[in-house]
């Protein structure tokens, strides 16, 4: 695909590469245009099971908001103010907002994930890091708000002071102690990442994709509930998982010793 963006499907999976490598994969304003077809599409696509969100080039995952972008459209006056979230913006909703997408996404990071580069992996289910990676959200640095969910996510997903230590410094950190926080699945030397990633998906599809689903579902949205509101909710993918025929095909494949044939239905 153009303007920054490759979408590729092979099997059940679908690669999203940000793909802007001169700049270190920063986010303009048609890529996020791009992103949100490519989020359209995966969504609806039945035969794509699981994607893997990734950086083109060696350097970066992605640094985020194309900033000389942000300073031309200032010098023009077209900039507007900018706070949470992207609604009204191009690109919307996405993925830091696509909150009812149950299909799971594995970030593979190589270098710098900063700012919003950071936000799009904090937003994803499973982080696989190579160990030169670098996280930072330097938003405060630059008189900008991590807007894109990184001030509500990093508090989510690490301990209060870790997470604040981080927002109100921009301090970066580095892909071991991101590991160490459980910010990462798990961090390999940079040309172990591709064979590392392609075991997480591996596994991923040796699952049923209506329970990755609904679990993907019950686990996000439950976060908050209290946990007898949790037994009690009714999930959607949760619903269409039980009354599956995958949900008959698992036990019987394991009764007659076979690998269990999905169909997603």
């Amino acid at each position: 695909m153009s303007n920054g963006v490759r979408y590729e499907k092979s099997g059940h999976v679908a690669v999203v590469t940000l793909d802007r490598p001169e700049v270190l994969n920063a986010m303009d304003l048609r890529m996020h245009q791009e992103l949100a077809r490519v989020w359209d599409d995966f969504e609806a696509d039945d035969d794509m099971w699981v994607a893997v969100l990734t950086g083109a080039g060696t350097r970066a995952f992605s640094v985020g908001q194309d900033l000389k972008e942000l300073a031309e459209r200032v010098r023009a006056g077209s900039a507007g103010t900018a706070t949470f979230g992207s609604r009204g913006k191009p690109g919307w909703p996405r993925l830091t907002e696509r909150f009812d997408l149950t299909k799971p996404v594995v970030a593979k990071v190589r270098g710098y994930a900063m700012g919003g580069g950071f936000e799009l992996a904090l937003a994803c289910d499973i982080v696989v890091a190579s160990a030169e990676a670098t996280f930072a959200l330097p938003e405060a640095r630059l008189g900008l708000m991590a807007g894109a969910g990184g001030v509500f996510r990093l508090t989510r997903q690490l301990p209060w002071r870790s997470a604040m230590g981080h927002l109100l410094t921009g301090r970066p950190m580095t892909a071991r102690r991101a590991f160490e926080l459980g910010l990462v699945n798990e961090v390999v030397p940079a040309d172990e990442l591709d064979a590392c990633v392609d075991g997480w998906v591996a596994d991923i599809l040796r699952c049923a994709p209506l329970s990755v689903r609904a679990i993907k579902e019950a686990a996000t949205k439950s976060v908050t509930m209290p946990l007898e509101t949790a037994f009690s909710t009714r999930f959607v993918w949760e619903e269409r998982r039980m009354h599956s025929t995958d949900a008959v095909e698992g036990p019987l494949a394991f009764v007659e010793k076979r690998e269990p044939q999905w169909r997603g239905r």
